[in-house]
């Protein structure tokens, strides 16, 4: 007798059993996260969850981050809502060439991240930026402030210099 087939939708080897079991998995972490709320105690319910899984303690997930060295700053604006973030706030979205700007200055930068968002309060853009070394995040910070203040319309003189 010929076997029957495996359902369209049922994993094909071990790889893809393992998969389905993984999205299985997040999907529900859903049921104990509520992101609206951001409730600590589920976040650290969720964290203890994924270490068990993943056979680990807490120091082998600690290894896992280097904290960079990071600078924030702000600069006045014409109008905050000129400038339009992704919805998680982790990038510019427009104008296209200030979201091209910092984009090619976290690039140019040895581990080099950065973002701008407006404020939620006054007019004025908030700079974030990240790199190796303390002289390349002060670097970045002052490139991605002058980008913003050169193309989000900014008030009074632009930043000459940055430091923490």
């Amino acid at each position: 007798a010929e076997a029957a087939a495996a359902p369209a939708n049922a994993p094909a080897d071990e790889s893809s059993r393992t998969a389905a079991a993984s999205a299985r998995a997040l999907l529900a972490m859903r049921t104990l996260i509520n992101q609206a709320v951001g409730d600590a105690l589920s976040d650290v319910l969720a964290v203890d969850a994924v270490l068990r899984c993943r056979g680990w303690g807490l120091e082998a997930w600690d290894a896992l981050y280097e904290d960079l060295p990071s600078r924030q700053t702000k600069l006045a604006v014409e109008d905050r809502r000129m400038v339009e973030c992704s919805e998680d706030e982790t990038h510019v979205v427009a104008p296209a060439a200030l979201a091209e700007a910092l984009a090619a200055a976290a690039a140019a930068a040895p581990q080099g991240r950065c973002f701008a968002r407006p404020s939620g309060t006054e007019d004025v853009v908030r700079v974030y930026a990240e790199a190796a070394t303390a002289e390349a995040a002060d670097a970045l910070a002052l490139e991605a402030a002058r980008a913003v203040h050169r193309l989000a319309r900014g008030v009074g003189p632009a930043p000459e210099g940055f430091t923490a």
